[in-house]
């Protein structure tokens, strides 16, 4: 029997299994254990599990697998919670620069919020009742008057696996806005396959859309998630989207073992 150390981390609500497997040897191809792990009756409880590993260029990698066990897209919250345990393992300073997805992001850390560098987005779809726009992972924005009694689960689902997605599917998120930089923001996650209290790659869509739209000129962006409040600023450039940063907390909850 094996035994290894985990990191529980939430961001907003968004919680994520942490491990520090630079030594590789965590069984990563074991989608099973790695669902089980994620399970909420059977498990520890999560909306997805990641790995610390040692990069060849950058500080470290980190490798996320969606809570059906399966390898993820980029999760933002879960970037923002794998470095404040990268820093409190002193693999890093307050500043870092990691590999995730193949792609390369920066971050930083101050009074325990931490500021997460996100990809540009230059490809935004706008069709008649949503917008279309991949943040790392791919997301569909959609607003709504009346957030709060909407059955998210259900339409998510519909949306989640119809035309245009199918199989590989999207994120689906539904918005209402606030005031002229504010908006509520409930997520339905693919791969986890349920709402989340919070979705960082989904609110830094919402923000982006919502500027799109016009429904706001602010490009710093207040988006209140069931899970707490996440605060998305960027730079435009015609319709490219530039120097794009999701600011928030992450929490340590707690540290345990795994035996397997």
């Amino acid at each position: 029997m094996n035994t290894i150390t985990f990191y529980k981390y939430q961001g907003t609500g968004n919680d994520f299994i942490i491990i520090d497997n630079r030594n590789l040897t965590f069984p990563k191809e074991n989608i099973s254990l790695i669902a089980k792990l994620c399970n909420r009756n059977f498990g520890i409880g999560a909306d997805g599990l990641m790995l610390i590993e040692k990069s060849d260029s950058y500080d470290f990698k980190m490798v996320y697998f969606n809570a059906d066990g399966n390898i993820g897209s980029m999760c933002g919250n879960g970037g923002r919670c794998i470095v404040a345990l990268a820093y409190k393992l002193n693999i890093i300073s307050s500043k870092t620069t990691f590999e995730a997805i193949g792609n390369i992001y920066h971050a930083n850390i101050e009074n325990n919020i931490i500021s997460l560098n996100m990809n540009d987005v230059n490809n935004i779809e706008l069709q008649e009742d949503y917008v279309f726009l991949n943040t790392g992972s791919p997301h569909h924005v959609t607003f709504e008057e009346n957030l709060t009694n909407l059955n998210v689960a259900e339409k998510g689902k519909k949306i989640r696996e119809g035309s245009p997605y199918f199989k590989e599917g999207t994120n689906v998120n539904f918005v209402e806005q606030v005031n002229k930089n504010t908006f509520k923001v409930r997520t339905y996650e693919r791969g986890v396959e349920g709402e989340t209290l919070s979705c960082g790659t989904g609110v830094t869509a919402v923000a982006i859309a919502s500027h799109q739209l016009k429904k706001t000129k602010q490009n710093t962006i207040i988006l209140q998630t069931l899970g707490g409040d996440l605060e998305v600023g960027f730079k435009t450039n015609n319709n490219c989207y530039t120097n794009i940063t999701l600011k928030g907390p992450a929490t340590f909850v707690f540290k345990g073992e795994i035996k397997f």
